[in-house]
């Protein structure tokens, strides 16, 4: 191909299909090389470029600076030496005299060959810790006023002798295991570990880490909703929630903080109020965790999703075998999570802006957006 400088708007054409910019060659169809080599950014700000690529035409400026380093090079490259002047005996440009390669000509000045270089630019994934912060005390916040809605909803559900639990078709088929529900606390404390460890180990764990905190706290806000609107009974007999304190609010409070400190686990001995069936919460952090550790970990690590998932299942399995859940809080809350955590990962992984979504009708997607 001919040198860029004398290019035609043909060979320009061919110039980006070969390139694989053949999106740019209806934009740029009356554009030679002199005006190829002339675009800038602020170009690809403007229509009719700025709506062919979303990277603002970086990829095709950068290729356009290789350009004019070759056409530097092709321009001085007839009496120059490394970028230097060749100079004969006589001090006359040319090739008569002998030219030496380190720059130097028989005591004559250098001549500098000046190549701009491109700033660098901002990282694509900043970190933005703030957001990360924000995330995290919204998760906090949603914990405990789970804990605070299960305190206020165990006042209101009927005693198991006038309210029996309702039919279960799981139940049905399966008996109780006393030390089921036991397995499923532990399982989801080695999830919750394994997810801590991987975390610390990402690149980019503010990123991941505000994504799961925005997640996990906005199931458990809908949990408070889901609980609060509808008190199921017992799902077994076997139950024996904590006495009715009846508007004795400093017994809650104290009861809602033993609860957080303990984590809400009955294997701490913390949990043992009733009504917080619709939907299950332990179901959430099982399902949760393994999505974010088959997520964000290498493909490779296939017995590590493998493991995961088993302890996953198992844990989920034994829910139910615990009778401590109705099937369809189980049921709920796995279809909750997973739908959750796809739409969200969706949209980030879409790159979309947030000034795009500030257009349309439904502003509260641009807030969850925010913590993309």
């Amino acid at each position: 191909m001919n040198k860029v400088a004398s290019w035609s708007e043909e060979e320009v054409s061919l110039w980006l299909t070969d390139q694989g910019l053949q999106e740019y060659s209806e934009p740029l169809r009356n554009y030679d090389g002199p005006a190829l080599l002339s675009l800038t950014t602020d170009d690809f700000k403007r229509s009719p470029l700025s709506r062919v690529m979303s990277d603002g035409g970086r990829l095709l400026l950068e290729k356009i600076e290789t350009l004019k380093i070759e056409h530097h090079i092709d321009v001085h490259k007839n009496g120059h030496a490394n970028g230097h002047m060749v100079l004969n005996h006589n001090g006359n440009a040319g090739s008569a005299g002998k030219a030496h390669r380190n720059g130097v000509v028989n005591g004559f000045h250098k001549e500098l060959v000046q190549i701009p270089i491109p700033e660098p630019s901002s990282p694509q994934f900043p970190p933005e810790w703030g957001k990360t912060a924000v995330a995290l005390v919204y998760a906090l916040c949603c914990f405990v006023l789970t804990t605070v809605i299960i305190s206020v909803v165990h006042e209101r559900v009927p005693p198991k002798e006038a309210s029996p639990p309702l039919p279960d078709k799981f139940f049905d088929f399966f008996d109780r295991v006393e030390w089921a529900f036991t397995i499923c606390e532990i399982n989801g404390m080695i999830l919750i570990v394994l997810w801590i460890i991987q975390l610390s180990l990402l690149k980019h764990k503010s990123i991941v880490g505000r994504r799961f905190f925005f997640i996990v706290g906005t199931l458990y806000l809908y949990r408070c909703i889901t609980m609060y609107i509808t008190t199921l009974p017992v799902p077994g007999m076997h139950f024996k929630c904590s006495p009715k304190l009846y508007g004795d609010w400093e017994s809650q409070m104290r009861r809602v903080m033993k609860m957080i400190a303990g984590g809400g686990l009955t294997i701490t001995g913390s949990h043992n109020m009733c009504g917080d069936y619709l939907y299950s919460g332990h179901t959430v952090m099982l399902t949760l965790t393994y999505l974010f550790t088959k997520e964000y970990s290498p493909r490779r690590f296939w017995w590590y999703h493998w493991g995961c998932w088993a302890f996953c299942a198992i844990g989920v399995f034994c829910i139910l075998l615990a009778h401590d859940h109705y099937t369809i809080d189980v049921a709920v809350a796995y279809f909750i999570t997973t739908r959750l955590f796809w739409w969200y990962h969706t949209m980030a992984n879409q790159q979309v802006r947030l000034s795009v979504l500030l257009k349309f009708p439904f502003r509260f997607l641009s807030t969850y957006l925010w913590f993309i």
